[in-house]
């Protein structure tokens, strides 16, 4: 059974509408924008008829950058760098979904996540490979991964009613307009209306 990790941001609610798996979770990990993420992911698997479910599990103190609100740890390659977020947060999902019948974490990285050495290809096929070893053996998969958003949410059908509820932003529960986060989706959106 799949299990998609859904922010409530772009990539991951176009992973949403086009995939439906069963099991749909938002972590609150402690990052400074939980509430706005576990909001939209909300909203946005309520206009896709999918069951929503919401883990905490506050890592604020290992935190570091604009989504834990404080300067950017030393190795930072940029500034919305939080240290082994994607491998954390699948470990979390692991650990959520094992007993839930749970056999694929889905994440929605896609290709240009590779600035950071968690969102590449070969990061996901090492934590793929860890994962598959433990108990359960739970496989990790990155549907998008050679993708770009644009083409994700081509591909995905994703519905602008469901954009609309979508939540990016690195330091605020409602969008702040300025950081990467909301940069990075205002860019992909108006791109796309470009194109259309």
């Amino acid at each position: 059974m799949q299990l998609l990790l859904l922010s409530g941001g772009l990539e991951s609610s176009a992973l949403a509408a086009w995939l439906r798996p069963p099991l749909i979770l938002t972590i609150d990990y402690g990052q400074l924008p939980a509430r706005g993420e576990i909001w939209a992911a909300s909203q946005i698997c309520r206009e896709l008829g999918l069951k929503h479910h919401v883990l905490r599990a506050d890592c604020s103190a290992v935190g570091s950058g604009l989504l834990a609100g404080r300067e950017s740890d030393d190795q930072s390659p940029m500034p919305e760098w939080w240290p082994f977020r994607n491998q954390l947060l699948v470990s979390l999902a692991g650990a959520w979904g094992i007993g839930r019948g749970a056999s694929e974490i889905l994440v929605g990285s896609i290709a240009s996540d590779g600035r950071h050495a968690d969102g590449t290809a070969s990061f996901y096929e090492q934590l793929d490979r860890l994962m598959v070893l433990q108990e359960g053996g739970l496989r990790v998969k990155v549907p998008a991964i050679e993708m770009h958003s644009a083409e994700l949410i081509t591909e995905s059908g994703v519905s602008d009613a469901v954009l609309g509820w979508t939540h990016s932003c690195h330091v605020r529960n409602v969008a702040c307009g300025t950081c990467p986060g909301c940069a990075k989706r205002r860019d992909i959106l108006t791109d796309m209306e470009r194109v259309l």
